[in-house]
């Protein structure tokens, strides 16, 4: 939005902490005014003269992102071209893109640009000085630039600023509509990754999630060719220094799992795995806040409340400005965006020279069949690795209705992994075993029955089996072999009833339950057949028997 006639509240500083590295490097070039690296307070200031958002009460900074509130994940492309014909897996969440159609869309983004104010962030993905990669974000919008700054690590001095010079670009503009007929995308959006050029374009969509996983999906090319595991988990670490790992996709319980104030946050969503130990890729969280509850989860709904704070899709009342986040009638997949120190008891560094001691699966199984807690041996954990297997909860993509749907996410992260998932998992096997790490696969879903007839297994029972898990509580417990899957399911836990964990003695119709169980392993068995070929038989024999292979119909039932 032009302002003629009006000074911006930033504008006198707006090229006070600039690099040297300007943005004519890229082709940008007669613009108007950049804001380079302004602070949240100012960022605040040019969004709520822009009417982008509003503040609440506390001071969050509320927004709402138009008719895209999640990921538009079957409009990203990667441009197809030397360094990335023979490394990426071309598929589904890789689709090709080519590098002259791409280069038309940049003059555009270089034309469109002329005469307009942007706002930069100058900051680094990865928290390691070892693999951190510098970024510069490039928005339309203040708060896309205050969002950049909550979720990544933004330079801290007027001199780093200056010497900036970064390795790779992201430019996120709501405001150009692409044409399939011209641009090769699939709709009037697009999310475009060009590896040779170190640019993504962000084109007509103003959900900031898509900048964040940008970035992260750029770090999941770059850092394995490293031999860096990058993974779609959370992490904290204990008094001790053993780290947990928390795989799992969204509305699994990442971000509320490893909040937990009994261990240090090291981060909540994207890390590394280097030889030296464990780093956050990220400076903030991202959370789902739907029904979010002060009781359960009071560390991440303290920060609903927080100035600096984003808040985007959450209802408010204007009158009062108190939000509400039981309303999902905007979206199911509302979402706050605050630095990671907002959260008590974080580790400063967000990163840790020690290896992790447990690595969790977690899995939201709406069937309501799987044990809330099972330990895997290395062979199923490669299995349910590479299977990723979940439940899309409602709002986290666009398309995704009330009802759950079951789906296999390898690596528990699909759309963001470059490389074939056997890359990551040859990682991860690797890690495991030299570090000696437990695995549990942990499934946060229903259970009682599925979606709609049972309940969401309870967040304390959760914790209380996690707690037990990393504290080695559950290493002296009995244990029972599961006729299908074959993990082992602990028969008893502190703190835990002990129907909790026999999933089928909470079934009203035992014979429904078997049933419903019977159909998962199928179709986990059908999945894998997509992986099978680059998999030893041990990991292919790790994976469930049907029913009646099991022998085990009526003694199970």
């Amino acid at each position: 939005m032009k302002y003629l006639e009006f000074d911006t509240p930033a504008k006198k500083q707006a090229g006070e902490l600039a690099s040297d590295y300007k943005l004519s490097n890229l082709g940008l070039t007669n613009l108007d005014r950049v804001f380079w690296n302004l602070p949240s307070e100012a960022l605040y200031e040019e969004a709520i003269f822009r009417n982008e958002g509003h503040m609440t009460v506390g001071g969050p900074f509320v927004v709402h992102t138009g008719k895209h509130t999640a990921r538009a994940a079957a409009d990203k492309f990667i441009v197809r071209e030397d360094s990335t014909e023979e490394h990426v897996w071309w598929g589904e969440y890789n689709r090709p893109f080519a590098s002259d159609k791409f280069n038309a869309l940049l003059s555009r983004v270089q034309t469109y640009l002329i005469g307009e104010e942007v706002y930069v962030q100058d900051c680094y993905v990865g928290a390691d000085p070892n693999y951190r990669m510098p970024v510069r974000v490039i928005t339309e919008k203040a708060w896309h630039s205050l969002f950049a700054r909550n979720m990544f690590l933004p330079v801290k001095t007027a001199d780093e600023a200056k010497r900036f010079v970064p390795e790779f670009t992201i430019i996120a503009l709501p405001g150009l509509t692409v044409d399939p007929r011209i641009d090769g995308t699939r709709t009037d959006t697009a999310i475009l990754l060009n590896f040779a050029q170190r640019i993504a374009l962000i084109a007509n969509t103003t959900y900031a999630g898509e900048i964040k996983k940008s970035a992260f999906t750029v770090m999941n090319f770059l850092l394995p060719l490293q031999g860096v595991l990058a993974m779609h988990c959370a992490a904290n670490v204990g008094d001790a220094g053993d780290v947990a790992l928390f795989f799992g996709l969204s509305g699994t319980g990442k971000t509320t799992l490893s909040a937990d104030p009994r261990r240090r946050l090291i981060g909540d969503d994207e890390h590394g795995w280097s030889d030296d130990g464990v780093f956050n890729f990220e400076g903030g969280c991202y959370a789902k806040v739907i029904r979010l509850s002060a009781e359960h989860e009071p560390q991440i709904h303290a920060c609903t409340g927080r100035f600096g704070t984003i808040l985007e899709n959450v209802v408010w009342d204007p009158v009062t400005r108190k939000i509400d986040l039981n309303d999902d009638r905007i979206t199911e997949n509302t979402r706050a965006s605050y630095p990671l120190e907002f959260i008590p008891n974080v580790v400063p560094d967000k990163m840790t020279r020690t290896h992790p001691k447990n690595v969790i699966f977690l899995t939201c199984d709406a069937s309501g069949v799987l044990p809330p807690i099972s330990r895997l041996s290395p062979a199923q954990a490669m299995y349910h690795f590479i299977s990723g297997y979940t439940s899309k909860i409602a709002g986290t993509e666009i398309g995704l209705g009330i009802e759950p749907q079951i789906t296999f996410s390898t690596c528990f992260g699909a759309p963001f992994m470059v490389h074939h998932p056997q890359v990551y998992a040859g990682l991860l096997a690797q890690k495991m075993a030299k570090h000696g790490v437990n695995c549990w696969l942990v499934n946060t879903g229903w259970t009682g029955g599925s979606f709609g007839i049972g309940k969401r297994i309870s967040i304390r029972h959760t914790r209380a089996l996690l707690n037990a898990a990393l504290d080695g509580r559950l290493n002296d417990v009995g244990y029972r072999i599961d006729p299908l899957f074959g993990f082992e399911v602990p028969t008893s836990c502190p703190d835990v009833p002990a129907e909790i964990l026999d999933p089928a003695s909470s079934w009203g119709n035992k014979e429904e339950y078997w049933k419903k169980y019977d159909a998962l392993a199928a179709r986990f068995i059908e999945n894998f057949k997509l992986f099978a070929a680059g998999c030893s038989d041990e990991v292919l024999n790790a994976g469930p028997k049907r029913l009646a292979q099991a022998g085990t119909s009526g003694a199970a039932r």
